[in-house]
């Protein structure tokens, strides 16, 4: 894992990065300049955020890492990660998150469905009720029929067993404080239950809307087929199952701090 951005690039004047945005990317030579680019252009109309942008090549063999090489090296606050071998999303984000400085993270997708200017609405959303979390819904979905009802049964099925009330878990837009990831655990497909497992570590999540967009490039490089997802999906989801069970849930006062 190698970074190209230094410390003091990717911090504000104040020596603080306030957000980290992280995108995981697996062969999206294609799309990832666009991407990239447009997140640039909606934090430039926040000139008083300091952020960084943290790309992870999730080992890319179509020269998705040479153009993030390029992007880190013509922006300061920029950063290219890369892994090897190709590992999956869950651990993209982990090492992406392991280089993160700011005080808030925000993830979104590689592939330019996400809208990055959502962050914002977001992080405005999670500081106004004071939650930990704040995850995307998307609304109008730009996907075929197929994908549409299997993510609804599976958020259904998944919701229900894990009683994380969390209506699209599919859904890459999020923005979390980092403090939490010190209590949150991680293994292969963690990203799919991400809510659950904030909650499950004492945090508070909420929703609310975001857009989404068709993809213009490509096709996913994530996730399978339905039905590898079907299986995969419901052994992962026998296992955080068994975490919710088994995790340990207690409030910490410190000192002589007084009680509510």
């Amino acid at each position: 894992m190698r970074g190209k951005a230094s410390m003091e690039q990717a911090q504000g004047k104040d020596g603080n990065t306030i957000l980290s945005v992280v995108i995981p990317f697996y062969n999206e030579a294609e799309s990832l300049v666009m991407v990239c680019e447009e997140v640039r252009e909606a934090f430039s109309t926040h000139g008083d955020l300091s952020w960084e942008l943290i790309m992870v090549d999730d080992g890319s063999t179509d020269g998705t890492a040479a153009l993030m090489d390029g992007l880190a090296q013509r922006y300061s606050n920029f950063m290219a990660v890369h892994i090897h071998p190709h590992s999956g999303q869950s651990a993209a984000l982990e090492a992406g998150f392991g280089v993160a400085r700011g005080e808030f993270i925000a993830t979104l997708d590689g592939d330019g469905q996400n809208d990055p200017h959502d962050i914002f609405v977001l992080l405005g959303e999670m500081k106004r009720r004071g939650v930990d979390m704040m995850c995307g819904i998307r609304k109008r979905r730009a996907d075929n029929l197929v994908r549409r009802l299997s993510s609804r049964i599976a958020n259904t099925v998944r919701s229900s067993v894990l009683k994380d009330n969390i209506t699209d878990v599919g859904c890459s837009v999020r923005v979390f404080r980092r403090a939490c990831l010190e209590r949150v655990r991680f293994f292969r497909n963690a990203h799919r239950f991400f809510p659950a497992l904030f909650i499950m570590a004492g945090y508070t999540v909420a929703e609310t809307p975001v857009n989404h967009r068709s993809r213009k490039h490509g096709t996913s490089k994530y996730g399978g087929g339905i039905n590898s997802r079907l299986w995969v999906g419901l052994a992962d989801l026998a296992g955080v199952f068994w975490l919710r069970r088994r995790s340990l849930r207690y409030a910490v006062r410190v000192g002589h701090e007084p009680e509510d």
